[in-house]
Formats: structure tokens, sequence, C-alpha cells
């Protein structure tokens, strides 16, 4: 494996797309986390038979925080979610990164087609997921707690019992088809566009080995193909978000709020009966606009970033590798 040469068995190339994937997903989760945390609890909360609601827009999620001065618990479980998004994307970008690479390596082919790329990209996702579950149920919770009420990540962790910190899991296993038609759709443009760019550098003394996506149409790729993987996983992304949601009943000591709030059934199929009974078919896209205004941006940011900081990414891990080979070489000079 090529990825290998010197690295003492370490797969450095998809090392590199795993931190590159992992810093990206860090910064874009950092910067829209007061968003996805209105996007959360808006998403999270299902109407009562009477038709009661508390939150009408998503605006009204924001607006709360502000009269009850409380802006700073938009960000209640920014650390336990920058966490989970940096290891969710570190496992995600490497397993990609490394079944491609052995798929390539097996078959012989030169290139990946649509449905083994589906296959290596589910295969990274249901792997992922199965590591970061807690964590991510753990923030939904903390995201879903009442402005000023959110607890720690072990304490949140710890009120259940460990089973219920996978709250979810069947939902988010399912899901992981969203990412894999997310970046074989960004995949496959990229692709496209940097043998165009080659084509036309074909006549030049430019240097076609290292093409780069330029930062503007990295962010385009990630929009486009967020967007269709949104639109076509929505209803189940809103039953993992109810599923995973703290308890209101417990978490907001506003009485006369608590009758418009309705405890979300734990199972798939309970959520979307709930659902169905209570909102009918528009519920199962309730907050749908700013689902995808909120992954559109998240997933172009850490496109984007992975692809301008990959370089730089492989030049500083190359260094860190002849570094340590160095390293290596004196230490065994030495004991002899």
């Amino acid at each position: 494996m090529a990825g290998d040469a010197g690295g003492g068995g370490v797969d450095w190339e998809s090392l590199v797309e795993a931190t590159s994937g992992a810093i990206g997903s860090l910064v874009s989760t950092t910067v829209l986390y007061p968003l996805d945390t209105c996007k959360t609890k808006f998403q999270a909360e299902l109407q009562t038979q009477q038709g009661a609601q508390k939150y009408r827009n998503l605006s009204d999620v924001f607006w709360e925080a502000i009269r009850k001065r409380q802006f700073l618990s938009l960000y209640q479980g920014l650390n336990t979610k920058n966490i989970q998004s940096f290891v969710s994307s570190f496992f995600y970008f490497y397993g990609y990164s490394y079944f491609k690479r052995l798929y390539l390596e097996k078959s012989g082919a030169k290139s990946i087609g649509t449905t083994a790329n589906l296959l290596v990209a589910a295969a990274a996702g249901a792997c992922t997921v199965i590591v970061t579950q807690p964590l991510d149920t753990a923030a939904s919770r903390m995201q879903t707690s009442a402005f000023g009420k959110s607890k720690g990540l072990r304490e949140t962790l710890s009120e259940g019992t460990w089973m219920e910190a996978f709250d979810g899991l069947g939902i988010s296993i399912i899901l992981t088809c969203n990412p894999s038609i997310q970046y074989t759709v960004f995949d496959q443009l990229k692709q496209r566009i940097i043998q165009r760019q080659r084509r036309k550098n074909a006549g030049s003394a430019e240097d076609n080995s290292r093409v780069a996506l330029s930062a503007f149409s990295a962010f385009l790729l990630g929009a486009v193909s967020k967007s269709i993987a949104t639109v076509l996983t929505y209803p189940l992304i809103r039953c993992k978000v109810m599923i995973q949601a703290a308890d209101p009943d417990e978490d907001d000591d506003n009485e006369s709020e608590r009758p418009s709030k309705s405890r979300a059934p734990k199972t798939m199929l309970g959520a979307l009966h709930a659902i169905w009974t209570k909102e009918g078919i528009p519920g199962f896209f309730k907050g749908l606009n700013a689902q995808i205004l909120k992954t559109v941006l998240s997933s172009a940011l850490l496109l984007m970033i992975k692809e301008k900081i990959s370089k730089f990414t492989w030049v500083s891990l190359l260094a860190m590798r002849r570094y340590l080979f160095v390293s290596q070489k004196r230490i065994k000079s030495v004991t002899v």
C-alpha cells in the first residue's frame, strides 16, 4: 500500500483524510452551534392533541433564550458536540478512505463506482455510529434541556441506563445512508471537475499531480450533495432527535409551558406514529428548512476546510513521519 511506505504500517493517506476531515468538522460545528441548538429544540417538540406547541417558528427558540437572558445557553453541550463531531468525522473519513483504498487494491480497478462507493461509505458510517452514539445522545439531551438547565457529559449519561445512552442507534445506523449519499455525490462531482481541470492544463506546463478544488467549488458541491441527502432522509432525522431529546417535564421550571410539551416515544415506530397522529404529514417535515440550512452550511464548510487544509496536513504528517523514522534509527544505533 502506497500509504504505508516507510510509515511502519501506518496508512498515512487515510490518516490525512481523517485528520483534515475532523478539523473541518470541529470548525463548522463550533461556528454553527447556536443555529444547531435552535434547530434541535424546535425539532424535538411534539405538539399535543389539542394542537398546542411552544415553538411556532425556529426564531421562537432564539428569542426565548434572549428573553430569559440565557444567550450563552445556545452553546450548551458544545464541548460534548465538538468531541462527538471530531471523533465521528475522524473515524468516518479514516474508515472511508481505508475501505476505498482496500477495495481498489483488491479489485484492481482504477476508480471506484457509485455502488461500491455507497457500500464503502455505509460501512464507514455504521462503524462510526456505533462508536460515537453515546456522545451523540448526550449532546442532543444537553441541547434540548431547558435553557440554563443543561448538565455535564458524565451526569447526563449517568441519569439513565447504559442502554439508554444508545437511544436512536437503529435510526442512526439507517441514517448512514445520508453521508453515503452526500459524500458519493460530492466525490463524483469533484472527480469530474478535477478531470476537466486536468484536461485544460494538459497543454500547459502546470503540474497536474495535485489539482485541487477551489474553496468556492468545494462549498457549492458540499451544499448540493448535502441538500439531496437531507431531503431524502429528513423524517428519520426528526424521529432521531425526538428519541434522544431530554425529558421536557423535568427540565422546564415554567409550569405554564409544560402542557404544551409532549413526551416523545423512545422507538422509531413510536415516534413515527406520534408524529402522524398529532401533527399529520406536515409533521414529518417540521423544521426541514432549518435542517437544510444548518446541515448544508455545516457540510459545505467542513468539506471546504478539509479540501484546503488536506495538503498542509499531508506535509505535516510527512514531516512527523520523517522525524519519527529518524528518531527510531538513532535509538537503534545507540542501542547497538
